[in-house]
């Protein structure tokens, strides 16, 4: 009925929903629809014993007062309390126009307008908590108690709100995670769809020193849990990493109760439209009271027709008919991995034509690997590989860790020797004695000052030709000998193509890619996956800018990233989107929409529910005020009483509530 009960920011506890969900405090959430109902049984008996011409008027005329009394009980309660603020809203619209009906001795229609009134207020009611409790049950997936391991190594339950930050956790098989930490002990499959909507359990495995390791966003998804997730059938133990107050699920939770209080554009128009609308109905109202001066008929009739106009022009349809859906929308989000904090971006989203991406980490893996080992000789292969893994293995250089890896891969199980006297050559590469033999590996430059010639003309083409697809190539250098070449490459994510496909296909005509990496790798990578704007060598002003120059040629754009280094593109446009938000607490905080597993896929299904938002609240506007705009006329003429005046009303109400919760159903 009040746009009140649906934002959290001006719920009205006293008189109103507690936190758990029960009205009023009179013992339990359906009391209110029982005093509806019992209201109407009350006024149906009245209405059949009013036509039997053996029973004294005193008896149904005794029903409808009861009838009266038991649909106005609890608009009486919240207009007080709504009045007691200052706030003249439809409870105590609907009280008067009662009151009035009764006053003129019309107390069936005075008690069939609070029976209607009532019902259709307990029945939103019921609508509304539906989707509100998709949203409450994500608090309830936390355990209350973990088993934590003492120094000693004995097990003891305390309540999750104890857990103190470095506490190791048990958690036994098929049972709830209770806390944000990293696994230090055990591997499991676990399921975390309650905070990623992943539908596949997630490969969990202890991490090689989990004493280094303070922060959540500085593990790797394999070592990483989440409070409220489940564990598979092997044990873990977990390292606590978060405060239970602190912990995913706990700032999930939050931030999907307060999306409510953004308001979207069309809750901001039917704002400013209540504004102006509902003075106007009043000043109406007290000129009808006054009608029977200039036309021939009684008080009574005026006073009559000016409480059916007040009934007929409230606009509680209007004022739940937008944030209704966005209840539902934002709660159908949640269920999928995707926190959208509120009315704007929901809207926002459906009407967006470019989305611009961050390269790393968003488009791409993140973490660099070896994408090609060529050896000059072929025999020599496994020489290449050998003494690239021996040398880098010494190396702290980010992309050292890709050549190891991704050697050791293609190496197999054959024995790597051991390097020594390891020297970085700063911007050209490293030195290091493997066997015997110097081994150079490092860019043409190095080998230029290392031989005092140029590097062959095979050599330097080779490489070229894998810079201009996006690698990152080197030379490796054994004694006076040219080995080969090795490429390492940000590799882009394995759903980067067919989202980036799936988008074009609803509709996004520009895919733009913001990158600090060069133009050649930009290219390279917008070529693989279908960018069509791919956009390079650009610090984060840079990045900022040319979010500037999309909105002033698309109006309206969305920008796709980490939620860290991004952050200033994301704030700077109409709709910031952070990846991977599980795992980060400054993603979380700084993006409109958060994706929160990594996963770029489910982008497209955040557009969808947008736009099937967008629609369903556009329905319930026009359905909302095509019915005032009916209603109002036809009470003022006299084409409708009270009593049919509130049915419509009433059935209005319900319709774009109902309507709102389709999307708690909306597959994409």
């Amino acid at each position: 009925m009040k746009s009140e009960n649906i934002n959290p920011e001006h719920d009205n506890h006293e008189g109103h929903d507690d936190e758990s969900g029960h009205s009023h405090g009179f013992g339990g959430e359906n009391i209110e629809f029982y005093f509806a109902v019992g209201s109407g049984v009350f006024w149906v008996t009245g209405l059949i014993l009013s036509f039997m011409q053996s029973i004294p008027e005193w008896l149904p005329l005794s029903l409808f007062i009861v009838a009266f009394v038991l649909g106005g009980f609890f608009t009486l309660i919240e207009a007080y309390e709504t009045v007691k603020k200052g706030q003249f809203e439809i409870d105590f619209l609907m009280l008067v126009a009662a009151a009035g009906a009764a006053a003129l001795g019309k107390w069936e229609e005075g008690a069939l307008l609070l029976f209607l009134f009532s019902l259709g207020h307990a029945l939103e009611k019921y609508a509304m908590n539906k989707a509100r409790k998709s949203i409450e049950a994500l608090s309830d997936l936390a355990p209350s108690v973990a088993l934590i391991k003492d120094s000693s190594g004995n097990l003891k339950e305390i309540a999750i709100e104890q857990l103190k930050l470095g506490d190791v956790i048990v958690i036994k098989p098929n049972s709830t995670i209770a806390a944000d930490g990293v696994v230090v002990s055990g591997s499991s499959a676990v399921n975390q769809a309650p905070i990623t909507g992943e539908s596949m359990a997630v490969s969990k495995a202890a991490v090689v020193d989990a004493s280094k390791i303070s922060n959540l966003d500085n593990v790797d998804d394999e070592n990483r849990v989440f409070a409220g997730t489940i564990n598979g059938s092997s044990a873990l133990e977990i390292k606590v990493l978060n405060l239970a107050k602190d912990s995913t699920l706990s700032r999930l939770v939050e931030l999907v109760k307060n999306a409510e209080k953004q308001k979207s554009p069309t809750q901001q128009f039917t704002d400013k439209f209540e504004r102006y609308f509902v003075p106007a109905v009043l000043a109406i109202v007290v000129l009808l009271l006054f009608a029977f001066l200039v036309i021939d008929e009684p008080f009574a009739e005026s006073f009559y027709r000016a409480m059916a106009v007040l009934v007929a022009a409230s606009p509680c349809a209007l004022a739940i008919s937008t944030p209704s859906a966005v209840l539902a929308g934002v709660a159908r989000a949640a269920k999928q991995g995707v926190l959208i904090k509120g009315g704007r971006p929901l809207e926002d989203l459906g009407s967006l034509t470019a989305v611009a991406f961050d390269k790393t980490g968003t488009l791409t893996e993140g973490k660099p690997k070896l994408t090609n080992a060529i050896a000059f000789a072929p025999s020599e292969l496994n020489m290449l590989l050998k003494v690239s893994i021996a040398v880098e293995k010494l190396s702290d250089h980010p992309l050292a860790s890709a050549i190891v890896n991704g050697g050791k891969e293609l190496l197999g199980d054959e024995t790597v020797p051991k390097a020594t006297n390891l020297e970085a050559l700063t911007a050209r590469g490293v030195k290091a004695i493997v066997e015997n033999s110097p081994i150079h590996i490092g860019n043409r430059r190095l080998f230029e000052e290392l031989t005092g010639e140029d590097v062959p003309v095979e050599i330097t083409n080779a490489m070229e030709k894998l810079e201009q697809q996006g690698h990152t190539a080197m030379i490796v250098h054994k004694d006076d000998k040219y080995l080969g070449l090795l490429s390492v490459m940000d590799v882009a994510r394995k759903e980067a193509k067919a989202t980036l496909l799936a988008l074009k296909e609803i509709g996004i005509k520009r895919m733009i890619m913001l990158t600090g990496d060069n133009q050649k790798v930009a290219d390279a990578v917008a070529k693989e996956i279908g960018i069509t704007d791919p956009m390079g060598s650009l610090l984060p002003e840079d990045k900022v800018a040319a979010i500037d120059e999309l909105i002033a040629t698309e109006g309206k754009v969305a920008m796709v990233g980490d939620g860290v280094n991004d952050a200033p593109a994301m704030a700077k446009s109409t709709v910031g989107i952070a990846m991977g938000a599980a795992g980060s607490a400054v993603a979380l905080e700084t993006a409109d929409i958060a994706l929160m597993a990594d996963k770029l896929d489910n982008l497209p299904f955040a557009i969808k529910l947008s736009r099937k938002a967008k629609s369903i609240i556009k329905q319930n506007l026009w359905a909302s005020l095509g019915i005032v705009a009916f209603l109002v006329p036809a009470t003022i003429i006299g084409f409708m009483g009270i009593g049919m005046a509130v049915a419509v009303h009433e059935g209005s109400t319900l319709l774009v509530v109902i309507n709102a919760l389709r999307l708690l159903r909306f597959k994409a």
